[in-house]
């Protein structure tokens, strides 16, 4: 059986954590050569390192990518692009709160760096402070109005300051630079349920749930509308294609107790779920 993930975890700000695609097997080194030599000949340069952390990365070696990072940022002390990936990779390791400090120090480098800004907004969002993350998103906003991945970070954090119609607004934006753009889409399609519009969220989001392209989080966030709509039938023929009999009839339980909340308590209870759900791969 495949094991349950509860469909308010796999739902909003779906697209900010997503994790590189992985390599055939994880690459290894000795980040604590010493003198910066990788075990013989020259020291290993900034740019070598960034390739290096960033293989181990993708390979799924968080650790060493992160001490890699590190060194890279040790070696070059202006540049903050380090110390952004480090702050993603801890992102995705959990470890939520030294991510906000690397990309705090990657600010106090280059204070309008905009992956710095982002991050930073992040993991505001992933501790539950959505009212932090607005100052970073404002300033990227000043430099960047028209890019779709910060669009959906306010977007992401209107939404779960209660701020729908702002939140649909930005997505909407967000459409048009990138249009049919998934992860945009889905959040969109989110918020539109959460403020009662259920025939548009359902109309935006099921051309993507159910294409070969669709995934598991499409079609759970697709089946979540369904329930919150009242269509039992349809939010338990979605969910069935990804989850045993067990977590359906969970979820179906879960769908029936969040419509029965007002409609703020019901959009407090979906955000939360979503903001500790925690890291997941490829979410």
């Amino acid at each position: 059986m495949r094991r349950f993930e509860t469909a308010a975890a796999m739902v909003l700000a779906a697209s900010l954590f997503a994790l590189a695609g992985c390599e055939d097997a994880p690459i290894h080194i000795d980040p604590l050569a010493v003198n910066g030599r990788d075990g013989g000949g020259l020291p290993i340069s900034y740019n070598s390192l960034m390739r290096i952390g960033a293989a181990a990365h993708a390979g799924g070696d968080l650790q060493n990518s992160l001490t890699v990072y590190r060194r890279a940022a040790a070696l070059v002390t202006s540049n903050p692009a380090p110390l952004v990936a480090a702050g993603n990779v801890l992102i995705e390791m959990g470890q939520i709160n030294e991510a906000i400090l690397a990309y705090n120090s990657a600010l106090d480098r280059e204070r309008r760096d905009p992956e710095a800004l982002r991050g930073l907004a992040k993991g505001y969002l992933r501790t539950g402070r959505p009212e932090l993350a607005g100052q970073p998103l404002s300033v990227a906003y000043q430099d960047t109005p028209d890019d779709p991945k910060l669009l959906l970070l306010i977007g992401v954090t209107n939404d779960y300051l209660g701020q729908h119609r702002e939140a649909q607004a930005r997505y909407r934006r967000g459409l048009k630079l990138r249009p049919g753009d998934p992860s945009i889409t889905l959040n969109l399609a989110l918020s539109l349920a959460l403020t009662g519009d259920f025939p548009n969220a359902v109309g935006l989001l099921q051309p993507i749930a159910t294409s070969p392209a669709g995934s598991v989080r499409d079609r759970q966030t697709l089946a979540l509308i369904y329930g919150l709509q009242g269509d039992r039938t349809a939010a338990e023929q979605m969910a069935r294609r990804d989850l045993d009999p067990a977590a359906v009839a969970h979820n179906l339980g879960y769908y029936d107790t969040l419509r029965r909340l007002s409609p703020e308590a019901r959009s407090k209870a979906i955000l939360a779920a979503s903001a500790n759900s925690g890291p997941r791969p490829n979410s």
